[in-house]
């Protein structure tokens, strides 16, 4: 199982979804461009501190991150054809982000395996991406039974 951001526009966004992924053993993929740098500085200053304890591959555009996946690409959506208490998530799956700003170009929504949204309330936009994430992550593990234990 891991986390694939798409572009991401806001450092904090990211961070909140390195921390997830440190403390529940998910490896985190960046897809580039990102909307801020990614040094230390950056890192330390998004509270960032637990980028260390997740596994991160940063791949320079989508072809890349494309060509390198290795099970089917869970795109979380606001147009999802299915909603999310009807997903049946596999141990290998790749939880796809869109940016913060503009979600995923056509062509990468159309490339995604399973195209899933989060049921909410009538006439409310979206979720915050991290939180998003964490939701579907969540749901994700309980089925696959990859909770960490301790």
């Amino acid at each position: 199982m891991r986390i694939a951001l798409f572009q991401p526009d806001i450092a904090g966004n990211v961070g909140t979804l390195l921390r997830l992924g440190a403390c529940l053993g998910v490896g985190v993929d960046l897809i580039e461009p990102m909307g801020f740098p990614w040094s230390g500085r950056a890192l330390a200053r998004s509270g960032m501190d637990y980028a260390g304890q997740v596994e991160v591959q940063r791949h320079v555009d989508w072809e890349t991150f494309f060509a390198a996946r290795g099970g089917r690409i869970v795109l979380a959506t606001t147009t999802g054809a299915h909603p999310l208490p009807d997903v049946r998530f596999n141990a290998d799956d790749i939880l796809l982000l869109g940016s913060e700003g503009a979600g995923v170009p056509r062509h990468v929504h159309d490339l995604a395996d399973v195209r899933v949204r989060i049921p909410m309330r009538a006439g409310l936009r979206s979720l915050n991406v991290a939180v998003a994430g964490a939701i579907l992550l969540g749901e994700a593990l309980r089925q696959t039974g990859q909770w960490p234990t301790y």
